[in-house]
């Protein structure tokens, strides 16, 4: 029997012997990570993210609502590397959850899974909101995606085992769709390679590292650090100097300081949307690295 008839079979069993409920409460810290459960665990589990495409996940607020999502929860998963640092390790303690503490099953860090980049040699508080393991926007990179998602299929399994089968089928398949999905974005994206990007926070590295582009400077003088008027001042005459491609925010970045630039510049501005649901176009996590390609393929033409 060969693989995707093995596959079908599997899929079928498991869609029409498993519970009609969704068996498994799920606590996403950030909608990529929401799009990712949702993709693995189908109408088996029930997904909430803590946040959407247009606010900051590193100033979030532990409200009282998340805090009894998280009471419920069966699983969490968050990009950690201390991108939620300021909120996450609140609601782990005031939910009181022992199934999503760290060292349990239902506890995922999407970083500690992928390969970092920006890991300090030394911490410096001076320096900005500098993150000791490393830059934790790592979702910006397709192929960590491809290395979270056997992780999540893996502990649904474990949470869940009567329905294993069946997450380990939707893993396969959302293997095969998101392989096939890299190769044609590695494609597309050939004329962005050495592109010079002016990015506003230290959110997209992943992103230009994996497109080969160039990141020139960063809009924020120190990563977390809004920019002053001196600051901008100072910007905006080594980008008369130097000019770059294109002036990139992301779609929760305040649009006032990139706007300003462009126009004394003329570079253009690119607001990629950053996650899920950061631009009508980004629907889901396929629809976000298309819609993202398609912005900055725009501003370099």
């Amino acid at each position: 029997m060969t693989r995707p008839v093995k596959f079908m079979l599997a899929l079928l069993a498991c869609l029409t012997g498993g519970a009609a409920h969704a068996a498994v409460n799920i606590f996403a810290c950030e909608p990529e990570w929401a799009a990712l459960a949702t993709e693995i665990g189908g109408d088996k589990v029930s997904v909430f993210s803590a946040t959407t495409g247009m606010q900051d996940p590193h100033r979030i607020e532990a409200r009282p609502s998340l805090i009894a999502r998280m009471r419920t929860a069966d699983l969490m998963v968050c990009s950690g590397a201390e991108l939620e640092v300021g909120w996450l390790p609140v609601l782990l303690q005031s939910a009181g959850n022992n199934k999503i503490q760290p060292g349990q099953t239902g506890y995922v860090l999407a970083a500690e899974f992928v390969p970092r980049l920006e890991v300090p040699t030394r911490l410096d508080r001076s320096m900005g909101d500098i993150h000791a393991a490393g830059n934790p926007h790592i979702h910006l990179d397709p192929r960590n995606i491809a290395r979270v998602a056997p992780v999540l299929a893996q502990r649904l399994a474990a949470i869940d085992p009567a329905n294993a089968a069946y997450y380990n089928a939707r893993l396969h398949d959302f293997e095969m769709r998101w392989q096939k999905a890299i190769a044609e974005w590695d494609k597309r994206a050939a004329p962005l390679k050495g592109m010079k990007v002016v990015p506003y926070h230290k959110d997209s590295v992943y992103l230009i590292s994996w497109l080969g582009m160039t990141e020139v400077t960063n809009i924020e003088p120190k990563p977390g650090v809004p920019p002053s008027a001196g600051a901008l001042s100072e910007l905006l005459t080594k980008l008369k100097a130097e000019p770059a491609d294109a002036i990139m925010r992301a779609a929760h970045n305040d649009p006032k300081a990139p706007d300003w630039l462009a126009e004394r510049t003329g570079i253009p501005v690119v607001a990629i949307p950053y996650t899920v649901g950061g631009t009508p176009e980004a629907k889901d996590l396929f629809s976000l690295f298309d819609d993202t390609l398609n912005r900055l393929l725009k501003a370099k033409r």
